[in-house]
């Protein structure tokens, strides 16, 4: 696929699931489950020793579906995420040699920011779409909304503290094309097996982002 990271985006809105994969043998269920809520785009974390495997096993069995690889923190892991099937990588910061390494693994890369010194750096390489992380609470929404007068035309993806409960608060900012987060897929449902609860968390979070959609 020849991605931007900006078509990602709008194709991921309003939830982008991070999901922290500690079985391979539950991968393809849980990206089915996914599915079936009417989730497209998926960010697999590499945060647990079989998530490149997880990946790739999605890859295989949902090739529809768009894959992220997240948390990203070595430049070795671009190619290795590549080469396991995903589309795009996911950074929680923005660093020189992380940069080129996306570049020379030729993937859409969402790099992560939290000052605007962080955002300026992320402009100078080019990108226009960016992680908000970590994303808590109030303080998350005041920093975007600060953000957007002199950063025009920025899009944000802001992980890290949302939840079903503050999911509005971020998704009716302007310069928000989505969210991210865990708690559409937990680790506890994932454990138990519950791809029936999973795939209802995904609809209920399209639920409450279409009713803004409708009252904007």
């Amino acid at each position: 696929m020849n991605l931007s990271m900006d078509w990602v985006l709008q194709q991921a809105r309003p939830v982008m699931p991070v999901l922290v994969i500690e079985d391979v043998a539950l991968a393809a269920d849980l990206a089915r489950a996914l599915y079936a809520g009417g989730i497209r785009v998926m960010e697999v974390t590499l945060r647990t020793p079989h998530a490149l495997e997880a990946l790739a096993e999605i890859h295989r069995e949902l090739p529809e579906v768009i894959l992220g690889a997240g948390t990203l923190i070595h430049t070795e892991q671009f190619q290795e995420a590549r080469d396991a099937g995903a589309h795009f990588a996911v950074s929680p910061g923005c660093t020189p040699r992380l940069v080129a390494a996306a570049e020379d693994a030729r993937m859409p890369y969402l790099p992560g920011v939290m000052t605007p010194s962080e955002v300026l750096l992320a402009l100078e390489y080019g990108y226009r779409s960016l992680k908000l992380f970590p994303a808590n609470g109030s303080g998350a929404v005041k920093m975007l909304k600060s953000l957007k007068g002199p950063f025009t035309g920025i899009r944000f993806c802001p992980t890290g503290g949302i939840t079903q409960e503050n999911l509005l608060n971020f998704l009716s900012l302007p310069n928000v094309a989505c969210v991210g987060g865990t708690w559409i897929a937990p680790p506890s449902l994932i454990r138990a097996r519950a791809w029936d609860q999973i795939t209802q968390l995904a609809r209920e979070a399209r639920e409450l982002a279409g009713s803004l959609e409708h009252t904007a």
